[in-house]
């Protein structure tokens, strides 16, 4: 029987709800609101033109874009038809965003009109890229290769294309740092992303009701995967912001009644500080969520006093569980500070030694997920595939300890990776840029607390013999060679960098000094 006869995939998903709320408000992007009917007419228009555009089952589309209404009809239109968005960190370098488009293999390029000047000079680094398109947010200027998205998708069809899409298909390829120099595409399935879309609407309590505001990066899994979609399935209205202005966050959530936010605890801190925050009537608001690091116990407190009725969940997890994992509800927030909470209702989490036993409760393992949400494997990456899944389980790479109750506490990352607002950097890929500079003997990359960013990259550096180098002459040096959010925010140099017998080098003595 064909599998067409029992679909549950993403491209399902607006059709569905477009024959449930057809004329309730799906997306409100700046003057542009979508209703559900119009959102699914938008994403087969889409649909429609790749499959022109020469587009079949399994292809990859690169995204490359600031937060609109074509996000979501990009991903849901690729679905329809089986083919793969890769979103691009609009973060990065053109070195590092032709690296992601070549080696995921898209032969369709879309590139917002704000982020032209990172690729329209440098074409010759996109060799697979077939198509490119101009997706058109504050300006029509149609550069030469280009098509104009809107204009094109404004002559399709709004018939649903006929294909046979699976679940085991992949949906999306988003790209992760991970502990290592180059990024890796993680392939997240129609199945994972469905199943951690019911984790979410399940455990994070979201209703039809719902008026939610997304200001944080589509191209990130939180913001897309963990919100704007399982919204869009729950049948809620979904407020986009091109960016995460402070601002205008405050003026959304007054404007349209938000009752639902997603923030790292970052931009929390940031709103609660902002000069103008009384000025708002931000009484509606009364779910938050937060993730990408630990919400200081003062601001819980903060954040509660200051809107009455406000619940709080803390979301954890990372790009191959697609991304939640476990999640810290309202009730435990103050019950237990620092918690990352307990698993999600489609995951198992455990923690497991190096040999791959479990660890009992209170004592240190790294963190293994066994889920219906996890990747497929990593993109042309066989190897690191294979030590991922290592005992049957996916190994997230950081440590925790799990108290009797089963709630989960990250303690380490077990690779060095720091997260800086809400930003995976890799120390070791700053490590090797830093290398590059001739006037630096060793160095060690750490993350060091900050009130702003959480943590911040910092660089420890042991200068050659009578170099003159400067803190100033080495961030210059790597902003030259690394997106900004990966640059050494701190530099620190010192005469010799400590070590164990054996010469590694002994990063938490170098935290523990500096924090």
């Amino acid at each position: 029987m064909s599998n067409k006869f029992h679909r549950d995939t993403i491209g399902d998903i607006s059709r569905r709800m477009a024959r449930k709320f057809p004329d309730k408000k799906a997306i409100i992007f700046r003057d542009r609101e979508l209703t559900f009917r119009e959102l699914e007419e938008q994403s087969c228009k889409f649909a429609n033109l790749m499959t022109r555009l020469g587009v079949k089952k399994g292809d990859r589309v690169a995204v490359l874009a600031y937060n609109s209404h074509y996000y979501p009809i990009s991903f849901l239109g690729l679905s329809k038809i089986g083919a793969a968005q890769v979103p691009v960190n609009f973060m990065l370098n053109t070195q590092e965003v032709a690296f992601v488009v070549s080696h995921s293999g898209a032969n369709v390029f879309l590139v917002e009109d704000n982020l032209l000047p990172l690729v329209e000079g440098s074409r010759d680094l996109f060799p697979n890229v077939k198509n490119w398109g101009l997706i058109p947010i504050d300006s029509d200027r149609l550069p030469a290769g280009f098509f104009n998205l809107e204009k094109e998708m404004a002559a399709m069809s709004t018939e649903e294309p006929d294909v046979d899409v699976d679940a085991e298909d992949i949906a999306q390829i988003p790209y992760t740092s991970g502990t290592e120099s180059k990024p890796k595409g993680a392939m997240l399935s129609h199945r994972s992303l469905m199943s951690q879309y019911f984790s979410c609407i399940i455990d994070g309590q979201y209703e039809p009701g719902d008026v939610s505001l997304h200001a944080l990066p589509l191209f990130h899994c939180a913001q897309l995967h963990c919100f704007l979609i399982p919204f869009l399935y729950t049948g809620a209205e979904n407020i986009i912001l091109h960016k995460a202005d402070p601002h205008a966050m405050m003026q959304d959530i007054e404007k349209y009644h938000v009752t639902h936010m997603f923030s790292p605890p970052t931009v929390w801190i940031g709103l609660l500080n902002h000069p103008e925050f009384k000025k708002f009537n931000l009484g509606t608001l009364r779910k938050a969520a937060y993730g990408a690091s630990i919400m200081p116990v003062e601001i819980i407190k903060k954040l509660t006093e200051t809107f009455p009725g406000l619940r709080l969940w803390n979301y954890y997890g990372q790009t191959e569980m697609g991304p939640v994992a476990t999640i810290l509800k309202p009730e435990d927030q103050l019950r237990k500070p620092g918690s990352a909470g307990r698993a999600v209702q489609n995951n198992e989490t455990r923690l497991m030694d190096d040999d791959g036993k479990f660890v009992p409760a209170g004592q240190v393992g790294e963190i293994v997920h066994r889920s219906g949400q996890v990747m497929t494997g990593y993109l042309n990456d066989p190897e690191k595939t294979a030590e991922a899944f290592a005992f049957g389980w996916f190994h997230s790479g950081d440590l925790g300890v799990m108290d009797e109750e089963g709630y989960l506490t990250v303690v380490d990352r077990k690779k060095d990776m720091i997260k800086t607002g809400g930003e995976n950097v890799a120390s070791r890929e700053v490590e090797e840029v830093i290398y590059q500079h001739k006037d630096v003997a060793e160095t060690a990359v750490i993350g060091l607390p900050d009130p702003k960013w959480i943590e911040v990259v910092a660089a420890v550096v042991v200068k050659k013999p009578g170099s003159p180098l400067s803190e100033k002459d080495l961030v210059d040096f790597c902003k030259g060679k690394l997106a900004g959010f990966k640059c050494p925010k701190k530099i620190i140099f010192i005469e010799k960098l400590p070590k164990n017998p054996s010469g590694k080098i002994l990063k938490r003595e170098l935290k523990q000094q500096f924090s």
